[in-house]
């Protein structure tokens, strides 16, 4: 059985990322383990996730600094899905997080395009099938 394990996000700083992710997202922190003096193995995932995870990973090149909040050419390339889109989208919203339209109906579920820090786009998402 083949499962998607991590993506990597590519940030300009460990810690900056952590506290967006867990603080203001609501992830958990699963690892931050030292493996360099300036790399560092850093993986968060939604608190209520099984198996896909971020893997945070600081730039450390200007290519790499160059994709930061690029990393899918100005796609939306983040899903966050949600069983509870209001009350996910007001405690979101309430934390600073920016959003990029007011909250739409879809054929597929309730959206809202967001941005994280570095400019990465988010759907937040509760799909159809979960109400």
């Amino acid at each position: 059985m083949n499962r998607l394990g991590l993506i990597t996000l590519v940030v300009p700083d460990y810690d900056e990322a952590i506290d967006f992710y867990v603080r203001v997202l609501g992830f958990e922190l699963l690892e931050d383990t030292r493996i360099e003096e300036h790399k560092r193995w850093v993986v968060v995932r939604p608190r209520e996730a099984s198996e896909t995870g971020l893997l945070l990973a600081r730039a450390a090149t200007g290519r790499q600094r160059a994709s930061i909040g690029e990393q899918t050419g100005g796609r939306v390339g983040f899903f966050l899905y949600t069983t509870d889109f209001p009350g996910e989208y007001r405690r979101l919203h309430a934390a600073g997080v920016r959003f990029e339209e007011q909250p739409r109906h879809e054929p597929y579920g309730t959206v809202a395009v967001f941005t994280d820090p570095y400019g990465n786009r988010w759907d937040l998402l509760e799909p159809i099938d979960s109400r």
